[in-house]
């Protein structure tokens, strides 16, 4: 199988911090809940379409050996933040659970860089254990970081109609995680206006 063949589960890619991203793997279509990790394959695929933000680079061969193994550590690590997001948002204390398992992955694949002078001066990013479960590591690495920051007031859920997406308020007039959002939004408030007249 070849790596572009690899179909993904539809999980929006919005541009969020690479925990905000994998969290909303988990999206809305007509008001149902999607899981976007169902499969081995769709594991692969997100982090094909997301390879490019990672500091350790994975490869076709990284990605075409995602198991059942990779599809179970992956899914837990979002549910997990987007258990902590809801928490982030709505307020209250996080479930133990939650936390332990973002500590989990952050331990599971310590990385260091190292010098290439290969071509010029350059720094690299390493990993001790395969790539993927690095790559995790640094999702969860980023998801202490966010949680654990000031970044974490700007946390914000979508309130457009049918939508279970979160994002972070990166300007202050943004309201909704995509312009699409948005829009929907304003035609339900002009829907529900234009209604209510006689």
């Amino acid at each position: 199988m070849k790596l572009e063949d690899l179909q993904g589960g539809g999980a929006p890619t919005l541009g969020e911090p690479l925990p905000i991203e994998l969290g909303n793997a988990t999206y809305a279509v007509r008001g149902q809940l999607v899981d976007g990790l169902q499969t081995v394959e769709h594991v692969a695929a997100w982090f094909r379409d997301n390879r490019h933000r990672f500091a350790v680079p994975l490869d076709d061969r990284d990605l075409l050996r995602t198991n059942d193994r990779d599809l179970a550590a992956t899914r837990a690590l979002r549910d997990a933040i987007r258990t902590l997001t809801g928490v982030a948002v709505g307020g209250g204390d996080a479930p133990q659970e939650a936390v332990e398992t973002v500590n989990q992955q952050v331990r599971a694949a310590p990385r260091w860089r190292e010098l290439s002078w290969g071509g010029g001066p350059r720094a690299l990013a390493c990993g001790s254990v395969d790539r993927l479960a690095t790559a995790r590591a640094e999702i969860a690495q980023q998801a202490v970081d966010l949680f654990g920051g000031s970044d974490i007031a700007q946390l914000r859920a979508c309130h457009a109609p049918g939508c279970v997406l979160y994002f972070l308020k990166d300007h202050p007039r943004r309201e909704w995680c995509s312009a699409a959002c948005g829009n929907r939004a304003r035609a339900a408030r002009h829907y529900e206006r234009t209604r209510k007249t006689p």
